[in-house]
């Protein structure tokens, strides 16, 4: 048994290891890790058990075939074993009965029980089906990731399950996201945490009355816990909560990563925030996004970025009122050694914070996403800001859109894309200068053999554009491409339209593809639609197709309709 057991654990310590850090990010790109191998782990183990039994009845056959002149003293060990022995083979049966419980609750689901992991994400659960989870928690102790998130039914109801989590103390992952947690759920999962030590990921998102009970859940929360991710978007919070919440920071001296975007009355308790973020050395994620900062805000903020080495993820985008503040600021962000991500879209850069931003940018040299859209102040500054991207070797992504380029701002950042060469996502879109020249970015299309999505959205496009990206399909430019979005670009003919699709094929890694029409316009399709049905037979991996707002006759409609049952391809049209 020792044997086995360590062996167990030997095993158990191969296995590799999520952070915290790994959890957002992967939130934030939209993907999810799962663990394919625990049903497999499990039956390993319930064999073993299986053959452990076996073992033991066969020992007490021999033990039973032996002389029976023992001695007294003798007898009443093998009793006091064979007692041992039959508790644990009545507890083993147990678990095993427990366990296809476990099994029969989460097909009700279309799920796979696991024993490292209950995801019930998005299953429409309801007050019973939070009971009779909680009922099941005694048989997984070793749990140690629980997703609820989506589950709207269960507000109010957290205080069936909670009890419960003590079966689970080795939780490490706990994601309560839009359920309709009531301040009643607050209180019952505050008192719950208490029982879950090792907690290090919570997750209360779209959870609006969690606004004003805060406290609730954060006062059971012990000094020097283990939490280091807390995800709190559009929770309400406001500033009864900034207390709470700096409290709550206090106690997380290994957080690593923080996000309070949606929550907009965040700017007026920024300041006493900022006093307790001080001391998040190992802070790697902080999602401010749509909170409400100003520029004094920015400012105040910034004057601790030297206390945060390891940050990876700096998002302050859709801040309005920020605007002017990052003029100070910008020379600070060079403190980010090893920053992956900045986004400041929508934040109403200055011409002051646009040249401040210049100097920086090419200090950054471990960025792959910068995000800058919807500022107007980057198109018309003077093009030194993209040609600086240059000096940026690892940037995969690259968001303008919405910046009101110029011709020699366009110009700049085409030519400095040539030497992005990890480039994957490049969205210009609502730039009207894109259009007629996109023949320069001909070279990057060369180069960047990565590119995975590419929006020209609202760009006016004409037909010498769609040339462009003809000649690049054709050459085997696009061959990664997976998204391309060229919609709401009326200024394109039929005959630019049928020299796309019929081009088209030469895209075969494509899933979604947007021709939509501006809401304001209606078309009727040209020649080129023969092209288009059929190219749903050459571009097996097609899923998804915009066509909003052309003008289709019934016969088309139909085939359309045949195509999209028949492929399983989304194809949205009026």
């Amino acid at each position: 048994m020792d044997t086995k057991d360590e062996s167990q654990k030997n095993k158990e310590g191969d296995k590799p290891k999520r952070s915290p850090f790994d959890l957002i990010l992967n939130q934030i790109q939209k993907k999810k890790v799962t663990k394919e191998n625990n049903e497999n782990n499990f039956q390993v183990k319930q064999f073993f058990r299986g053959f452990e039994r076996n073992s033991r009845k066969s020992e007490k056959k021999k033990e039973g075939d032996e002389p029976k002149n023992q001695s007294t003293s003798g007898d009443h060990n093998k009793k006091n074993g064979e007692s041992e022995i039959s508790k644990k083979e009545e507890k083993s049966a147990t678990d095993e009965a427990g366990w296809f419980k476990v099994t029969e609750f989460m097909q009700r689901f279309g799920k796979k029980a696991e024993c490292l992991s209950i995801n019930l994400n998005n299953c429409s659960l309801t007050q019973t089906d939070l009971h009779d989870l909680g009922g099941h928690l005694p048989f997984l102790p070793d749990v140690e990731e629980m997703d609820l998130s989506w589950n709207n039914l269960i507000g109010g109801s957290l205080k069936l399950l909670s009890p419960h989590l003590r079966h689970v103390a080795r939780l490490k992952l706990l994601c309560l996201s839009n359920c309709s947690l009531t301040a009643d759920d607050a209180s019952a999962l505050g008192e719950a945490l208490e029982n879950i030590p090792h907690l290090e990921a919570l997750d209360l998102s779209w959870n609006s009355d969690i606004g004003g009970n805060l406290s609730k859940v954060i006062q059971h929360i012990p000094a020097q816990c283990e939490l280091k991710v807390l995800n709190l978007t559009e929770c309400g919070l406001g500033e009864t909560d900034g207390e709470a919440l700096a409290t709550a920071i206090r106690k997380m001296p290994h957080l690593e990563a923080l996000d309070l975007s949606l929550n907009k009355c965040i700017g007026s308790i920024m300041n006493s925030l900022v006093v307790e973020l001080k001391n998040c050395s190992s802070l790697r994620v902080l999602i401010l996004h749509t909170t409400g900062l100003r520029q004094d805000n920015i400012q105040y903020l910034s004057a601790i970025f030297q206390y945060w080495p390891n940050l990876r993820v700096l998002d302050l985008s859709s801040n309005k009122e920020a605007g002017g503040g990052f003029r100070e600021a910008a020379a600070r962000l060079t403190a980010f050694k090893h920053l992956e991500r900045l986004d400041i879209h929508q934040c109403c850069l200055s011409q002051d914070d646009v040249n401040a931003l210049t100097q920086v940018i090419p200090l950054l040299s471990n960025l792959e996403v910068l995000d800058i859209s919807s500022n107007k102040a980057v198109g018309v500054s003077p093009e030194y800001l993209f040609s600086r991207l240059r000096f940026l070797p690892r940037l995969k992504s690259v968001l303008v859109n919405n910046c009101s380029l110029k011709e020699e701002s366009f110009a700049a950042l085409a030519e400095a894309s040539h030497y992005l060469l990890d480039l994957k996502v490049l969205d210009l879109s609502w730039n009207k200068c894109v259009g007629g020249k996109l023949k320069l970015l001909l070279g990057t299309l060369k180069t960047a053999t990565a590119l995975k999505s590419m929006v020209l959205s609202s760009c006016n496009l004409v037909t010498q554009d769609l040339a462009v990206l003809a000649t690049a399909a054709q050459a085997g430019h696009l061959d990664s491409l997976q998204q391309l979005d060229i919609a709401y670009n009326d200024t394109v003919p039929d005959e630019g339209w049928m020299l796309f699709f019929e081009s088209l094929i030469a895209l075969k890694n494509i899933t979604e593809l947007d021709v939509s029409l501006r809401p304001s316009s209606n078309r009727s399709c040209g020649p080129w639609f023969i092209h288009l049905l059929s190219i749903f037979v050459k571009l097996p991996r097609l899923r998804e197709l915009g066509m909003q707002r052309w003008l289709l006759t019934a016969a088309e409609k139909k085939q359309l309709g045949h195509i999209m049952a028949e492929k399983n391809i989304s194809i949205l049209f009026d």
